[in-house]
């Protein structure tokens, strides 16, 4: 039996530690969505969840991330939160209810996900496995084992992570 699928390797994978309070990762965005022109779906985007103790919203904005994934609409819900990332400091929860409404997701489930925590095990799983690897700041990316911080200077780190991903994507063909 050849079943040809199963032989390809998966695509690559860039995990992707955010905190949706934090200037430095609505900066990431360009990076981040060069990189999904670039690739499209040969190379995944995983967000991480890394909320900071130091941005009152960010542990909620994490949950609200996650009901967004699962209303599927993960990556438009965190660029739409990122871009309102000074807005979020003076209204908190509302704020993340309101984006949800924008993007026509369900606001009273995630109203209800943001009371019950049904989230919650997920962001504090990521934030744990987060700390593990040597997580500090956001946004940090690991890529095939390789962790690049751009909590101090994003400075040519898309240029690496093209650098990773192309190696891995050569790799396939060979």
């Amino acid at each position: 039996m050849s079943d040809s699928s199963s032989a390809r390797p998966a695509v690559p994978v860039l995990d992707v530690w955010c905190e949706l309070q934090c200037p430095d990762c609505r900066s990431a965005l360009d990076d981040l969505r060069a990189l999904r022109a670039r690739y499209g779906d040969r190379l995944e985007l995983r967000l991480r969840h890394f909320p900071l103790e130091k941005h009152k919203h960010a542990f909620a904005a994490a949950q609200a991330a996650e009901e967004a994934a699962e209303q599927g609409a993960a990556w438009p819900y965190v660029e739409a939160v990122l871009a309102r990332v000074t807005e979020l400091d003076g209204k908190g929860e509302a704020l993340l209810l309101e984006v949800a409404g924008e993007l026509g997701l369900d606001v009273e489930e995630f109203d209800t996900a943001l009371i019950d925590g049904r989230h919650i095990l997920i962001v504090d799983a990521d934030q744990a496995e987060g700390k593990a690897i040597g997580v500090t700041g956001t946004p940090t990316y690991v890529i095939d084992g390789e962790r690049l911080d751009g909590g101090k200077s994003q400075e040519g780190l898309r240029e690496r992570v093209e650098e990773i991903v192309d190696r891995l994507l050569a790799g396939q063909d060979a």
